[in-house]
């Protein structure tokens, strides 16, 4: 596909939930998109990760693999260094050349917007749709015009999802059932002890991935 309306929703992904499924939906029906491009992030530049970039890439297309609407892309997985957003968005021009392009990052995100890697060139690339957080909507700044959109609030996070896995429970209707099994195969064969993995240090960009 090339030209359209095309979304990009990124984040961790580890692992993918139904909060993600949800607020995909929303962002796609309220943005009238052709398109929403779901890029796990290889790299996340703002904090730690569990799973292997290939881990969540796997789990993420089984997550979303029953819905036309939304492409998972490993863009940023196959690119070295720390997943920018404006190197994402670059790239994702230059491929679909799309009529309209929009980030999606959530309320905390937008609130620190202006210490992102090149967050003018960004809106050069594309406009930004804010996801609500906690039902609250971010406070405009006027240097960052944004469209808010109104997501279903999921009371789910990956790290609630995480912690679960840990104690030895299972994760049954916090991610999509296309996903449980191999996403309990990976956590408890990778740690039979229940301990928490090592992280993957990260630096201060944020995403909207985790915590929908």
């Amino acid at each position: 596909m090339t030209g359209g309306r095309v979304g990009v929703f990124g984040g961790a992904f580890d692992p993918p939930h139904i909060g993600h499924l949800v607020v995909a939906q929303d962002v796609f029906e309220f943005l009238q998109l052709d398109l929403l491009l779901v890029v796990p992030t290889a790299r996340p530049p703002h904090r730690g990760v569990q799973m292997s970039g290939e881990q969540r890439l796997e789990l993420t297309r089984a997550a979303f693999g029953g819905d036309s609407r939304m492409r998972v892309s490993d863009i940023e997985l196959n690119r070295p260094g720390p997943s920018w957003s404006v190197r994402t968005l670059e790239s994702i021009r230059d491929a679909l050349r799309p009529e309209r392009l929009w980030l999606v990052i959530g309320a905390d995100q937008y609130g620190s917007f202006d210490s992102w890697h090149q967050p003018v060139r960004i809106l050069e690339l594309a406009e930004l749709a804010v996801l609500p957080r906690d039902g609250a909507s971010p406070r405009i700044d006027p240097r960052y015009p944004c469209t808010v959109v109104p997501a279903t609030r999921v009371d789910v996070s990956s790290t609630r999802i995480r912690e679960r896995l840990d104690a030895g429970l299972g994760a049954r209707y916090l991610v999509p059932e296309s996903i449980r099994e191999r996403l309990e195969q990976i956590w408890w064969q990778a740690r039979p002890d229940g301990a928490p993995a090592s992280t993957v240090s990260a630096g201060p960009e944020k995403d909207a991935g985790d915590g929908c």
